[in-house]
């Protein structure tokens, strides 16, 4: 990340804290109260000491250590009330950011969803914010306190003597080349740390996923060297990081020692030589120059600690900055006016721009048609699908509803007209009524019923503790893959869309009741325009119209019986998983 992108996101970050104003204005009156309580600190010590060598030290002595009790109990509780106002603000910004990013992902368009890790993303939204608090709050209560130290000791410190003071400020920008020295060198360890972060945990969580089929081809070996090699570049950046910022504060205070034990001796001198310069003077000059130098001492720690989260909150606002799905269309959808007469007209698609994958593709798909679509692996069938869904742009051509360019309506309105039963289960976390109910969330128990008994998921759900409260913790892992793909089945039921897609939607379940679903299914594609992607030839024999697809074209086209006469691309699938079967 360049320097200048690194201060966009300070400024920015910056900006977006002091969108809460009252409290950080609290927050900041705290901080001067505190910092002006521990200054006022140091002048009664020295008063104290000095009292001691007068005449009367008891009956001046005693007042003095009446104030300091004062300030030491009021700063007691401005430090013990000023951190709830730092995590108030600084969790009150990333509860807001987290809530931004999760609405920002859902309104990315998939490609680029598809371009980054599951593992990534749930780190930036996990682990990266995190450490932005962590830093943050080091900001609020050392940082900005060690600042405000700094310049008003200063201010005293010249009120006392001002040569002495000279001398102090003159020492001090080696601390300062040395932290910041260090922190340009950590910073971009930092970074390199927080991305090996989201490619291991994106490691963690394939295997989780996976561990079946990890166990199933015996490749744990193959997973630990993957991982192991994830590890040790994650470890390495970890150790090189930390190391780097961790010599900051000994670096600093050594230089800070020899500022303190310099004054010192400097003072000392002044003293036996007869000056008017008191030992409660030096003894409050001594505390100020600690005053002064600690904050360096925070700071360099504190710049070392923002290095890392400035890195994480450059992940979350790259998400934030990533272009929105461009809505090109407003107008609504009319369920009730909807036939279902699809038409792609010369379209073409390309997943990378010099790889177009699909080039001038026209066909029209009758209104009320069981729409077969057929090919080998990668011949674009699920493409057609996704540009059908709007789920990616043309790039050149259109597709007409109805005799109407879709991009013309909106794409929330377009797709409640659809429903998908792919071959890829997905259940939340939440009853087995709730998961049917995913896109009718105000649905009556009895409709859900209505709509499992239709996809022959009642008998099942009948079966669990709670039937259909039963409360799916784990996402339906515990169901078969049959079973869940059943409640997927049963959502698009209750969902009652006026056009279909079947992207393999029977391919986990056993023959008789793949013979039950494919009775309902027929039931439920009267009338409405049906796709259907197909690997089992033997299943979309009786569809109206069958595209085969190869290379992103559509070679042939017709009903069953056409395309086994033509003897071409079909008779030849046919034929062959004929034989397999």
């Amino acid at each position: 990340m360049t320097s200048k992108y690194k201060s966009s996101s300070l400024k920015r970050l910056s900006h977006d804290l002091l969108q809460a104003r009252g409290l950080f204005l609290l927050a900041s009156l705290g901080t001067l109260l505190q910092v002006g309580l521990t200054i006022y600190l140091p002048v009664l010590i020295g008063n104290a000491v000095d009292s001691v060598l007068l005449p009367d030290a008891s009956r001046q002595l005693l007042p003095i250590l009446g104030q300091m009790a004062l300030v030491i109990g009021a700063n007691t509780l401005v430090q013990w009330f000023n951190p709830l106002l730092y995590n108030r603000l600084v969790y009150s910004y990333s509860k807001k950011l987290r809530q931004q990013v999760i609405e920002k992902i859902h309104r990315l368009p998939l490609a680029y969803l598809d371009g980054q890790g599951t593992g990534d993303v749930v780190s930036r939204l996990t682990t990266d914010l995190d450490q932005l608090n962590n830093g943050l709050l080091m900001v609020f209560n050392q940082f900005f306190v060690g600042l405000l130290t700094i310049f008003i000791t200063i201010v005293t410190m010249a009120q006392i003597d001002i040569f002495m003071m000279l001398l102090v400020l003159l020492l001090t920008p080696l601390s300062l080349f040395i932290a910041r020295f260090i922190a340009r060198k950590s910073y971009s360890l930092f970074q390199q740390q927080t991305e090996a972060r989201g490619r291991q945990t994106q490691l963690i969580e394939e295997s989780l996923r996976q561990e079946s089929l990890i166990q199933a081809f015996n490749a744990q070996e193959q997973f630990m060297e993957a991982f192991g090699a994830s590890n040790s570049v994650y470890s390495d950046y970890s150790q090189a990081a930390i190391f780097y910022s961790s010599t900051v504060n000994p670096a600093t205070r050594f230089v800070n020692a020899l500022i303190y034990a310099l004054i010192v001796g400097f003072g000392a001198v002044r003293i036996i030589g007869g000056s008017a310069f008191t030992v409660g003077q030096l003894v409050t000059f001594l505390n100020y120059v600690n005053q002064y130098t600690k904050p360096f001492n925070d700071i360099s720690s504190v710049l070392s600690e923002l290095q890392s989260a400035l890195a994480c909150a450059e992940r979350l606002y790259h998400v934030l900055d990533e272009p929105e799905i461009a809505e090109t269309g407003t107008a609504e959808v009319d369920a009730a006016q909807v036939q279902g007469h699809i038409r792609f007209e010369h379209i073409g698609f390309g997943y990378e721009k010099d790889r177009p994958l699909i080039r001038d593709l026209t066909v029209a798909i009758p209104a009320a048609s069981k729409v077969a679509i057929v090919g080998p692996t990668g011949a674009g069938k699920s493409t057609l699908i996704n540009l059908l869904m709007r789920f990616y742009n043309l790039d050149s051509g259109r597709i007409l509803l109805d005799g109407r360019d879709m991009t013309d309506y909106s794409r929330a309105s377009l797709r409640q007209q659809f429903g998908m039963v792919l071959q890829e289960t997905w259940l939340k976390t939440a009853t087995i009524h709730d998961n049917i109910a995913f896109g009718r969330p105000d649905a009556s128990r009895e409709q859900v019923v209505a709509a499992a008994k239709a996809a022959n998921a009642h008998f099942f759900i009948q079966q669990l503790p709670q039937g259909y409260d039963t409360y799916l913790a784990d996402a339906g892992d515990s169901l078969s893959q049959g079973q869940r793909q059943l409640l997927t089945i049963a959502r698009v039921f209750l969902a009652v869309p006026k056009i279909l897609i079947l992207d393999e939607a029977t391919s986990s379940i056993d023959t008789r009741t793949e013979v039950l679903i494919q009775e309902a299914f027929n039931k439920l594609m009267q009338g409405r325009t049906s796709f259907i992607i197909a690997h089992r030839l033997s299943t979309i024999q009786n569809a109206d119209l069958i595209l085969v697809m190869v290379d992103g074209d559509i070679v042939e086209h017709g009903n069953h019986q056409e395309l086994m006469a033509a003897q071409g691309v079909y008779y030849h699938m046919q034929t062959a998983q004929g034989s397999l079967d």
